[in-house]
């Protein structure tokens, strides 16, 4: 309740909380000054009967029931001022959903440090042969990557397959945990200015195929080769096969992150697109985004080989 963007919403939610509290004290004080009249027989029905014998009464509330409803009511007072509950404030002990799930993590990281500790002051390739330690990068890798790379790592369309070895940034043991600690955005940008006419695009984008020997439109293709090398070659190289200092994609491998064909290849260049791998470094600890890393890198290298570039 701290993020709230007006100072009303704030005010408006401490008064309908300590105004559903006073309503109900009001409520209980009304009744308990009302003195239940007895009707002429001397009982405490309301007068009202039901087939011949079946009689409505009034009597007050159990003195037990009134006080627990009271001291609920003291309950739900004290809890106010001690949690959250009353707008933005924070409550005297200054609990918070995120305090509580931060102090869990640091609690079970500390129980788990001599663990990662091991696996740490090894080199990703050997942490990568361990089994133990590639079953705890499994658990890790699904509780948080499979969401984007799915569970088996393969990716999906604007997610990329981690198990192929095809790169974009690079797929050493360096920069798989410079991405993963870091994250990284990649941007396409939009060029189909540059590029000229929509017929200038789509001859391009058939240069594009013909580079990873898809099916295109060879003529196309041939009218498209000057524009690449005038333009995007610049990012993904006079050969199409890109550079992953800049993680420009390499366009001969027929691997697609975006789709493939001339529709696709079209829409990126008049487009473009941004991608975000987003930091992971204040979610886990150094120890753990090294066996992260190990997993990852295990997934399309055999451990024990050198790492791939």
């Amino acid at each position: 309740m701290s993020d709230f963007t007006s100072g009303f919403w704030s005010i408006f939610i401490s008064v309908i909380a300590l105004g559903g509290i006073s309503a109900c004290m009001l409520l209980l004080w009304i009744t308990s000054k009302n003195k239940q009249k007895s009707t002429i027989d001397g009982d405490s029905s309301t007068g009202h009967v039901w087939d011949e014998d079946l009689r409505e009464m009034n009597n007050p509330l159990p003195r037990w029931w009134m006080w627990l409803f009271i001291l609920t009511t003291i309950f739900g007072l004290i809890y106010l001022m001690i949690y959250p509950g009353l707008g933005s404030f924070k409550g005297k002990l200054g609990w918070s959903e995120v305090g509580e799930y931060q102090s869990d993590m640091d609690k079970a990281n500390k129980e788990l440090e001599p663990i990662y500790a091991k696996y740490a002051a090894m080199k990703v390739e050997d942490v990568a042969a361990d089994g133990q330690a590639k079953a705890i990068g499994q658990r890790l890798f699904l509780n948080n990557c499979a969401l984007c790379h799915g569970t088996d790592a393969r990716g999906s369309k604007g997610f990329p397959n981690l198990t192929d070895n095809d790169w974009l940034g690079g797929g050493t043991p360096e920069k798989i945990k410079a991405d993963i600690t870091n994250g990284r955005i990649g941007i396409m940008p939009p060029m189909a200015a540059a590029v000229g006419t929509a017929e200038d695009v789509k001859n391009v984008a058939n240069y594009v195929l013909s580079l990873s020997g898809s099916k295109h439109d060879a003529q196309r293709a041939l009218l498209g080769k000057p524009k690449f090398e005038t333009i995007c070659a610049a990012c993904h190289g006079v050969d199409g096969k890109g550079n992953q200092d800049i993680g420009a994609p390499n366009l001969t491998d027929n691997i697609w992150l975006h789709g493939s064909g001339e529709k696709a290849i079209i829409t990126r260049i008049n487009e473009g697109k941004t991608n975000e791998m987003p930091a992971q470094r204040g979610k886990y600890t150094p120890a753990q985004i090294h066996l992260l890393t190990a997993y990852v890198w295990g997934l399309s290298n055999k451990p024990g080989t050198q790492a791939a570039q």
